[in-house]
């Protein structure tokens, strides 16, 4: 029953991350043809709640797809099951959370 909620917890993630996965690239092209400087992105970011709660969705999203994918590649190649394979998994989403998310806090508050 897990590896069907774990599954289901991934697909859901895909489905999460995708129009955000292409916002972002048509952000970043945006950027980039309209020759955006760093200092101007900053400007249009900090203290923007849309551009944090965008950015953070999407962390939490990759977060949580990223942990339940190497889940199942440490199982496999790692052999490691049980309690380990829990922590692994564990460690690795809120490490991906951490630092997503202050990243994300960095560009978005004043």
């Amino acid at each position: 029953m897990l590896t069907f909620r774990l599954f289901m917890l991934q697909r859901v993630t895909a489905l999460i991350m995708a129009p955000l996965v292409l916002g972002h690239l048509a952000v970043m092209i945006y950027a980039i043809r309209g020759g955006l400087s760093t200092g101007a992105i900053l400007s249009r970011t900090q203290g923007s709640l849309p551009w944090a709660l965008f950015y953070g969705t999407f962390v939490v999203a990759v977060s949580v797809h990223a942990a339940v994918g190497m889940r199942v590649i440490a199982a496999e190649v790692l052999r490691l099951r049980g309690h380990l394979l829990n922590a692994v998994s564990w460690a690795l989403c809120a490490f991906l959370l951490f630092t997503g998310l202050r990243a994300v806090l960095s560009v978005t508050t004043l």
